[in-house]
């Protein structure tokens, strides 16, 4: 798919999964809440302390791989922007964090997700916070205005992965920190089972080999670049995106056994923090 193309179905994916929460049931990549049948990839991610202060919406909708909120440590007076915010959770989470002396912004490009998590805001009764429309390729906010970058399984669905590197080191300040989960795949996956895997553990294919994601962290400007594994798959969790697809795929699935995995991605801006 192009840019484009890939654009319009994480939309339509993501706009179908807020809509499914509203009616009051779960989203499509999360069927169902109970511990014991979430996909490994969403499961256990939020401790039960944190989820009971949320909205239950807010957990709901939440399709992330990762807890980049609780990894990214996050300190009382910083303003944390979320690149595809959601249903919201991670902002909520990073509101408490940071205090009201702290900002978060969300930024979201679904219609449907918006208005959910600004729902979701008004249960919570959480003011330092502002979920904005628009794309990580093009985040709409001046340069240097945040300290702090987290993301949540969402920069794998872009196109232009390169482009949001780049944004998200504009929008830093000197000694900012980019701080996300991502799915990433670690050395040589053959094309169909990659494709495969992806569909299952990103809902679109997209996921950055590990050395190309340094890469393109390092061509953006970032220093200090780390790739932390939080969770490593099995070919055999993705049983029914893998099983059908034909033999070929199934006999050489065990090859790829533990390639692709939830990680925690840590970069910094250059330069001296802002002293507060």
């Amino acid at each position: 798919m192009n840019t484009d193309d890939i654009r319009t179905t994480v939309k339509q994916k993501y706009g179908e999964a807020a809509r499914q929460v509203k009616e009051g049931g779960t989203s499509c990549c999360s069927p169902t809440l109970d511990p014991a049948k979430l996909d490994p990839i969403i499961s256990n991610l939020y401790t039960r302390h944190e989820t009971d202060e949320l909205p239950a919406e807010a957990l709901a909708a939440s399709l992330g791989c990762g807890h980049p909120t609780a990894l990214a440590e996050l300190r009382p007076g910083e303003v944390v922007l979320d690149l595809g915010s959601g249903g919201g959770i991670d902002v909520l989470l990073s509101a408490k964090r940071v205090g009201p002396a702290g900002q978060v912004f969300g930024l979201d490009m679904t219609d449907e997700m918006l208005a959910l998590a600004r729902e979701n805001q008004a249960k919570a009764g959480v003011s330092n916070v502002e979920f904005l429309k628009g794309e990580i390729e093009q985040i709409p906010l001046p340069d240097q205005s945040v300290d702090v970058i987290i993301s949540n399984c969402v920069i794998n669905l872009s196109g232009e992965k390169g482009r949001v590197l780049v944004e998200a080191f504009r929008v830093l300040r000197p000694g900012g920190r980019f701080a996300v989960s991502d799915i990433v795949v670690r050395g040589f996956v053959p094309a169909e089972i990659k494709k495969n895997m992806e569909l299952w553990a990103g809902c679109i294919a997209g996921a950055l080999e590990e050395g190309e994601y340094r890469s393109l962290l390092a061509q953006a400007g970032f220093q200090d670049i780390a790739i932390e594994p939080t969770r490593i798959y099995r070919a055999g969790d993705a049983g029914e995106f893998l099983s059908g697809t034909g033999p070929e795929i199934e006999h050489i699935a065990h090859e790829v056994d533990g390639r692709f995995m939830s990680a925690f991605v840590r970069a910094v801006k250059p330069g001296s923090p802002v002293k507060r």
